[in-house]
């Protein structure tokens, strides 16, 4: 045997054996920015999304998944705290001027800090949106295109297959697509042209991406957007911006079959929130809350399960920490909890700052779906609650919201006032040629002047109306069912500490 044969062989062997001691229980947690459930496993006619539809095949799909605010950077919290954002602080977006931020307490509950309390070895990459970072922290933070999800997964290549760390890995992969920007289409006829959702202009392509071109004409317009040839001319970026994620999900499950992991790795991929259209994202309408969200455990051995159970985002932390083998299902918290106070003050940081609310944070809001994957028979939540309060700074438009399978009620409390836009959806060429005709021109089920000035509270069977297009709250008939479900929202609101109940009360 020569000596190269030798080396080779030994390579093949050094590799075998890191693919046999790899660590079990890995997780990976793919999160989407501003995406429906327009994916070929929802059903979609003509999205290109194989490998989240083979993803699908080989784990548990649900269909009845609500995020708890359409708003990026709040939702997130939310994802990463267990906690509704007018609990855990984090109102709206952490960024610039806006400046929201979660308390300092919420380290006790924070993911990334209890999976690393737990023994895993923990890295983010993509987009953040969250405050404090001491607070949602990180071992290693990775860099890379948040526009190009396969370039993004090849960062991602060593930290994944990293042969001298023991531990389990958890990698936070949040991509920036298919949210707006990047500017607009000029190649586009229209005189309102498109928003790019981050595509190259010119119909170019991103580095190692094998570009999905849609045509407007054949894209399905979803109930609640007018169809008109400026809303499919954005659903085609968009749907274009959703197919490059696909591919950066299939190079991200290349990797760890390589690695020898993927069949020791969960793998979760939903999105913060609903489309960036308006009749979606920031408001709480089905569209806007109701997520794309997939699961692989690869220990369970029943797959290709469709689930029609009711879960939320605040369930999102306690599962991932419920796999890991650290859920305390007496507290619902951490094993390992960590006192706040004996944190912050063994830092000797934020001493002197408002640390809490006067909250405790012990417990998650959530509850872990770990039991019911591969059950397509399984149930969750009988009632799903959604909380809303800034998206921009300037947007002041506090709603809560309670869901069942039969009726959902909205509270929009802010009610007097004009119902306000996201700056990327106020300009938006779908929402401003109907805008342009007036308040009678119809956007979806609901004409403009509906959208922009809406009631005090939306009530509507779900069932017999999925397109929330009749409210009933005003219909004598129903107003038993309005007071029941106002009765539901306040204990919501009181059994979460949410500071908006006193509205009730004082206007």
């Amino acid at each position: 045997m020569n000596r190269s044969t030798t080396i080779a062989i030994t390579a093949w062997m050094l590799l075998g054996a890191a693919m046999l001691s790899a660590a079990e229980r890995n997780i990976i947690f793919f999160i989407t920015d501003d995406e429906g459930q327009t994916l070929g496993c929802y059903g979609d006619p003509v999205a290109v999304t194989p490998n989240i539809d083979a993803l699908a095949k080989d784990g548990t799909l649900f269909r009845y998944a609500y995020a708890t605010t359409a708003s990026c950077s709040a939702s997130r919290s939310v994802v990463m705290s267990g906690l509704h954002n007018h609990k855990n602080g984090q109102f709206g977006h952490q960024h610039h001027y806006h400046k929201f931020s979660s308390f300092h307490d919420v380290v006790s509950l924070a993911l990334p800090r209890v999976l690393a309390t737990a023994g895993y070895r923990t890295a983010h990459i993509g987009k953040y949106h969250v405050a404090p970072e001491e607070v949602y922290q990180f071992q290693t933070y990775l860099k890379g295109n948040e526009r190009n999800a396969v370039q993004m997964a090849e960062q991602c290549r060593a930290f994944l297959s990293e042969p001298s760390d023991e531990r389990p890995f958890f990698l936070y992969f949040a991509t920036s697509d298919p949210h707006r920007g990047g500017g607009i289409d000029t190649d586009s006829p229209l005189e309102l042209k498109p928003d790019l959702f981050g595509n190259r202009p010119h119909r170019g392509s991103h580095d190692g991406i094998q570009e999905v071109f849609y045509d407007p004409a054949t894209v399905p317009v979803p109930s609640f957007l007018p169809d008109t040839p400026e809303t499919r001319s954005e659903l085609a970026q968009y749907y274009q911006s959703c197919s490059r994620i696909d591919q950066g999900l299939g190079r991200l499950i290349e990797i760890l079959q390589q690695a020898g992991l993927y069949d020791k790795t969960l793998i979760v991929y939903t999105s913060d929130n609903g489309m960036a259209f308006s009749g979606a994202k920031t408001t709480v309408y089905e569209p806007g809350l109701k997520m794309p969200f997939v699961v692989r455990n690869p220990y369970e051995p029943c797959r290709g399960v469709v689930s029609d159970a009711l879960i939320s985002h605040i369930d999102i932390t306690p599962s991932l920490l419920d796999f890991a083998g650290g859920l305390d299902p007496q507290t619902n918290g951490p094993k390992q909890w960590i006192n706040p106070n004996e944190y912050w003050r063994q830092r000797g940081e934020a001493l002197r700052e408002n640390r809490s609310g006067g909250r405790q944070f012990r417990s998650y809001h959530g509850k872990s779906w770990i039991p019911i994957l591969g059950d397509p028979r399984g149930e969750h939540w009988d009632t799903v609650f959604a909380s809303h309060t800034f998206h921009e700074i300037q947007m002041y438009y506090p709603m809560r919201v309670v869901r069942d399978r039969q009726y959902k009620l909205i509270w929009n409390i802010a009610h007097p006032l004009p119902y306000p836009f996201a700056s990327d959806l106020w300009v938006a060429s779908s929402w401003r040629a109907q805008y342009q005709q007036g308040p009678a021109a119809l956007y979806g089920p609901r004409t403009v002047g509906r959208y922009i000035q809406r009631p005090q509270f939306e009530l509507f069977d779900i069932q017999q109306d999925p397109d929330e297009a009749v409210n009933l709250a005003t219909d004598p008939e129903y107003a038993a069912v309005l007071k029941k479900y106002q009765q539901k929202l306040k204990a919501f609101q009181q059994e979460t500490d949410d500071p908006w109940i006193m509205k009730w009360e004082y206007e």
